[in-house]
């Protein structure tokens, strides 16, 4: 009688698939280290030919998208070669890996990089303890930043939440709303620094004798009035530029605030039309409670647009005429002033400034079941 040979128990039910094969996972591993090298080289060859842009371009698109292509493709395979129960512990952290790998590379690091470096002096060779960030809240440039920030925030935030929810409200009774909706989204469509330039030509200002080229001056000219600088008079400069927040958010605002409307119970609001409430009583004690978890994450998500604004001011004036938010000091201090521990502690303080409000900005989130 030939001999027979005994399975182990966790594989009798198990196909030869389902086996860790070590021929076929060294190998996939062999196929990963070479992909590895690959990207690498290819890396190296784009930064330091001197191919034509056009052709260069192509080539980059062409190893960018297929080398993380190929990358997926065979680390897959290694996690296939694995026994089953390690490929569904496996499996995800692939697919998820890359992605955390960049958020490590480009933003985790960095961050700890920025600390550190807010620790030492211009040229990062001195150690200068909180120096730099006592700098930050006592120089008078930086509190006129703060002072200018705090503007965008409360204005630039309460205006474009406000603005947001009247549209909302009055174009879902209008005949005209998808007309309506349209036009008031569409700014968002165009970029910070393209809204800057198109409001910088809308406030632009030449002398009395010359012709207006700026749409404002142009009709105040029409009408008798004088031409004004209105990006260069302060401190109603940065009331001007938040115009062109509220311009871009004042859609976005409008959309998510239409979205929420369109939730609240038409049976609720015609009971209270029935008991005598009047519309704005309906508004203020039926609607608004209703939608509050969605103003709460528009308001959040506008106040850190505001936080962190830089595109608009550093198009429009530069950070000139008593205009300076946080973000430009950063930019000026870093990369103008070279400044490198005065440039980090500022850039430092807006971390933890918006930190608080993107932290509650995502449970906020959570709750409704965002995620």
């Amino acid at each position: 009688m030939q001999p027979t040979t005994e399975l182990d128990p966790r594989q009798a039910n198990l196909s030869p698939s389902e086996i860790w094969s070590p021929g076929r996972f060294f190998i996939s591993l062999l196929g990963l280290i070479v992909t590895f090298a690959v990207l690498w080289l290819g890396f190296l060859f784009l930064r330091d030919n001197t191919l034509p842009q056009v052709l260069n371009g192509v080539i980059a698109i062409i190893w960018g998208v297929g080398g993380i292509a190929l990358l997926f493709f065979v680390a897959n395979m290694v996690a296939e070669s694995l026994p089953r129960l390690w490929q569904g512990r496996i499996q995800p952290y692939i697919f998820v890996g890359p992605a955390v790998a960049f958020l490590v590379w480009f933003l985790f690091v960095p961050t700890l990089r920025t600390i550190y470096q807010s620790f030492f002096n211009a040229d990062s060779s001195t150690f200068v303890g909180l120096d730099n960030y006592a700098a930050t809240f006592t120089d008078r440039d930086m509190l006129e930043s703060f002072r200018n920030n705090l503007l965008w925030l409360f204005l630039g935030t309460a205006t474009c939440v406000i603005l947001g929810l009247l549209i909302a409200v009055l174009a879902d009774r209008s005949k005209f709303e998808t007309v309506a909706k349209a036009l008031i989204f569409m700014p968002m469509a165009i970029s910070f620094v393209g809204a800057g330039v198109i409001w910088r030509f809308v406030y632009a200002y030449a002398p009395v004798e010359q012709t207006q080229i700026g749409a404002l001056n142009a009709i105040i000219v029409s009408l008798g009035g004088q031409p004004q600088a209105w990006i260069a008079t302060a401190p109603w400069n940065n009331l001007f530029l938040i115009i062109v927040l509220v311009w871009m958010q004042t859609g976005f605002a409008m959309v998510l605030f239409s979205a929420a409307l369109k939730g609240v119970p038409a049976d609720l609001l015609e009971a209270a039309r029935i008991d005598g409430a009047s519309e704005v009583q309906t508004f203020f004690s039926i609607i608004v409670p209703y939608i509050q978890g969605t103003i709460v994450t528009v308001t959040t998500t506008i106040a850190i647009f505001t936080l962190k604004i830089f595109d608009v001011v550093i198009v429009m004036t530069g950070g000139q005429y008593g205009t300076e938010v946080v973000a430009t000091q950063f930019f000026r201090q870093f990369f103008n002033n070279r400044n490198f521990g005065y440039g980090s502690a500022i850039a430092i303080v807006l971390f933890i400034a918006v930190l608080p409000v993107m932290i509650y900005n995502l449970r906020q989130l959570r709750k409704q079941e965002g995620f």
